[in-house]
This record gives structure tokens, C-alpha cells and sequence, in this order.
């Protein structure tokens, strides 16, 4: 703003908060994903990725530095939560991640995951705020169909968000279907929720909207993996439509889990078609660069 007087820069100052977001450190994997280090304007970290296939520039966004969960599987669980982004926050790793496209890829943004940093609904308001502004044609004018929301499962959030009409899709962080194996991989989204009340929220949701819902479901050795598991995500997809995204392990710092065995996957994959469940194999993307699903730990800032 050289070309205001030194007088009016001062006042705009005065009155007013500039929060400028900077790509600190940006790295890309060997298969051409971005991440995106995201310096905050009080000096705070998130990270941010983009994920470039033949068809689609997708856009994993964060809704919180760190997060206020304990899953033992992800990275960014180790974090101690600071504080929610707001929806400008949110809005600019989008727009960075669409200009990113564009210079590496000479293509634009084509969706969007909130996958990142955090729990979106534990940030409701700032999440939606930005979703919106993301959906405007003011704003980025992206179809609210290429947003997909990423949560643990808050019952009376998951119930809000229909009552509010959202149109964007809901994909669930579910990795098992039985109720003491779940508690112990994601020992928080156990002690606020249970599994009957979290399909009940899902029903009311198919209900209000008509539209279905994605489990993202990672397999382990020796945890989830057996036969009796896969029979009980098929049975717990039952109450909706719904398709299994089954997710490649991504291996974390001292983490305790091993990548299940193909034979698992192919079990899980033919007893969720045989029963007309939709399954897909999501492979593993940056890992090489800490990108991956769950490994976003901002080693960056330390």
C-alpha cells in the first residue's frame, strides 16, 4: 500500500485487522502432490494439500490448529488444539491450492475435501462461513457438490447441518463398525457418541437431504481385519445409502499400527459388493512428503 500516505496506512491499521496467510514451506511428492506449510497471521501453523490426478485438482483443507480429538492413528492428534481458524483462514488455503494448480498443473480446482487439520464440525460456523464464501460467484463460484465435509460423527451436528440445508457430501470416519474396537482407535468420538446413536444421525441426515454418505475406513493388521469386521461395516451400511472409500495406512512417527494384507482388503471389498455396498481402494498419495491421509503433523513448525 505504498501509494496511500503514511497518515491513512496508519489509520487503516488502526481500525482495522489485516491476517495475511503465507505458504511457509511447500514440498512436492515424487507423484506430483503438493503440501503446503500455512504460516498464520499469528504465527500459527496448518497444513494444507493438493492432490493432482488425471481428472481432478483436489483441494484437503484444515478447519483447526490441531485438533481436538485423540484418534490413535493420525499424526495431528499428537497436537494439542490452539484454536479454530476462521472462514477467511479456511478460504485462502483454497485459493492457494487453486492458483497452485493452475502454475504447476495448468489446471484449476476442481474439489474440495475437509480432510485436513482438525474437526470440521468442531467449528461449525467457521467451516460453513467458508464454505459459502468458497460456493459464492462472488467468491471461488465452486459447486457445493464438489465439497465433501470429513468428520469423526457428531450426532446433533450431523443433525444441524441437514436441518440447515446444507448441499455439500458428509463422509464419515468410521474404521470400525464394532463398538469396542472403535473406542479404542478413536477413544474421543467413543466417549461423546456411540455407533447406535452416530447411524441414527445418518438416518435423519438421508432423511432431510436424500442424499447418502461416504465411510472412509482404513484397515490394520491384526485390529480390523478379519472377516467379523467386514461383515459389520456391511451391516452398519445398511441403514443408508452409502460407498466405502477403504484407505491405504499411512504410517506415523512411533505409530503402533501395520498396513493390513491384501487378502484383508480383497475380503472387505467382496463382502461389502456382494452385498451391493459400493467399495473403492483409495492408494496413498504423498506419502513420501508426510501428505498423506493422517500425517499431517506440521513437522514444519518444529
Amino acid at each position: 500500500m505504498t501509494n496511500l500516505s503514511k497518515a491513512t496506512r496508519e489509520l487503516l491499521n488502526a481500525h482495522f485487522e489485516f491476517k495475511q496467510l503465507e505458504v511457509d514451506v511447500m514440498q512436492q511428492s515424487n507423484d506430483g502432490t503438493i503440501k503446503n506449510a500455512v504460516k498464520l497471521h499469528d504465527g500459527a501453523f496448518v497444513e494444507s494439500v493438493l492432490i493432482p490426478t488425471e481428472k481432478r485438482i483436489t483441494a484437503c483443507v484444515s478447519s483447526q490448529v490441531g485438533c481436538s480429538l485423540d484418534c490413535t492413528f493420525c499424526a495431528t492428534a499428537g497436537l494439542k488444539r490452539m484454536r479454530n481458524l476462521d472462514p477467511d483462514e479456511i478460504y485462502d488455503q483454497v485459493v492457494v491450492i487453486d492458483r497452485q494448480g493452475k502454475e504447476h498443473f495448468g489446471r484449476p480446482l476442481t474439489n474440495i475435501v475437509f480432510m485436513g487439520m482438525g474437526e470440521p464440525l468442531l467449528n461449525y460456523n467457521n467451516v460453513l462461513a467458508a464454505i459459502d464464501k468458497i460456493t459464492d460467484p462472488k467468491g471461488l463460484g465452486m459447486s457445493p457438490k464438489r465439497i465433501t465435509l470429513s468428520t469423526i460423527g457428531v450426532p446433533k451436528l450431523i443433525k444441524k447441518m441437514a436441518d440447515d440445508g446444507v448441499r455439500f457430501g458428509l463422509a464419515i470416519s468410521l474404521h470400525s463398525a464394532i463398538e469396542e474396537k472403535r473406542a479404542k482407535l478413536m477413544p474421543l468420538a467413543h466417549r461423546s457418541t456411540t455407533l447406535v446413536d452416530l447411524r441414527e444421525s445418518l438416518q435423519y441426515w438421508y432423511a432431510k437431504t436424500g442424499r447418502g454418505v461416504t465411510f472412509e475406513y482404513v484397515i490394520w493388521r491384526d485390529i480390523n481385519d478379519t472377516e467379523e469386521d467386514a461383515i459389520a461395516l456391511a451391516k452398519f451400511c445398511g441403514a443408508i445409502p452409502t460407498k466405502v472409500n477403504i484407505i491405504q495406512y499411512n504410517p506415523i512417527d512411533n505409530g503402533p499400527y501395520t498396513q493390513a494384507s491384501q487378502a484383508a482388503v480383497d475380503l472387505y471389498k467382496r463382502i461389502l459388493e456382494e452385498r451391493r455396498i459400493i467399495a473403492t481402494v483409495r492408494h496413498s498419495r504423498g506419502q513420501d512428503i508426510d501428505a498423506a491421509c493422517g500425517q499431517l503433523a506440521n513437522k514444519t513448525e518444529a
